[in-house]
């Protein structure tokens, strides 16, 4: 068996002494692993890198089996991204978040939009808004998206403040003034492409984002929050003004 396609590195792993173990999320066949025999040589290793998109060919005898990739340089956006703390950290989030979906399963939209991001992800300026409308992207991938589009209460569409953290849906301003405190903050960049965020506005962003993260996958599951998430906002952290952080754990200070 065999297919050709194109892919974004996410990661790779040693295998004996020369060849690798490679992780791509690919345009058509999702997110696949394969053998890159000589992997480890001079001449593959600056092409097996994080980020970097490639084009593919896969090969096997058995569908079910890891199968060998070779691969070629399409993008080398590596080298770009590993002057950023933020980026390198960025891309390590959505890696980690990618690897939450049944491997091989095809999400074009989600490639389509990796892309995009690692694009400009070593905008420190940017890279919060990107990864957290990524985080939402795969929430809604897992079946677990939320409904941002009208407030569950009155149906408006207009001024939504706040979403329910037992519906995941949207609430606005009024209808969510009596229980404020028991609302997840809804920043308002979120619902319109082209509005930058502030600082405290991505601080919500990912509070909202962690949540349910937390309630939908992470504790069903029996594992932790990525430890490049608490690294990626760290990295915001640094970046912004004094006197405006981010938060590392954002789930659990919300009331459920």
């Amino acid at each position: 068996m065999e297919w050709r396609d194109e892919g974004i590195i996410l990661g790779t792993r040693k295998h004996g002494e020369t060849s690798a173990i490679l992780e791509v999320m690919t345009r058509a066949h999702g997110r696949h692993l394969g053998l890159v025999r000589g992997g480890r040589s001079r001449k593959q290793q600056p092409v097996l890198q994080p980020g970097n998109r490639v084009d593919l060919l896969w090969r096997a005898r058995l569908d079910e089996h890891l199968g060998t990739f070779q691969a070629e340089a399409i993008e080398m956006n590596a080298a770009r991204l590993m002057d950023s703390a933020v980026a390198i950290y960025g891309l390590q989030t959505m890696a980690a978040h990618l690897r939450l979906l049944p491997e091989r399963d095809a999400h074009g939209g989600l490639y389509e939009t990796l892309a995009v991001m690692i694009a400009h992800l070593d905008d420190a300026n940017a890279a919060g808004e990107l990864v957290a409308r990524f985080e939402l992207l795969i929430l809604d991938e897992l079946g677990f998206g939320l409904d941002l589009s009208q407030c569950a209460a009155t149906g408006a569409r207009q001024d939504l403040a706040y979403v329910s953290p037992k519906s995941g849906r949207s609430v606005s301003r009024a209808a969510g003034e009596p229980w404020r405190d028991k609302m997840l903050p809804l920043p308002a960049f979120l619902q319109r492409s082209g509005l930058r965020a502030d600082p405290p506005a991505i601080e919500d962003a990912f509070r909202l984002t962690g949540f349910f993260f937390t309630r939908h996958v992470y504790e069903p599951r029996g594992i932790e929050a990525p430890g490049a998430r608490a690294g990626f906002l760290a990295a915001l952290r640094k970046h912004h003004a004094p006197g405006k952080t981010l938060i590392e754990e954002p789930a659990g200070e919300i009331t459920r």
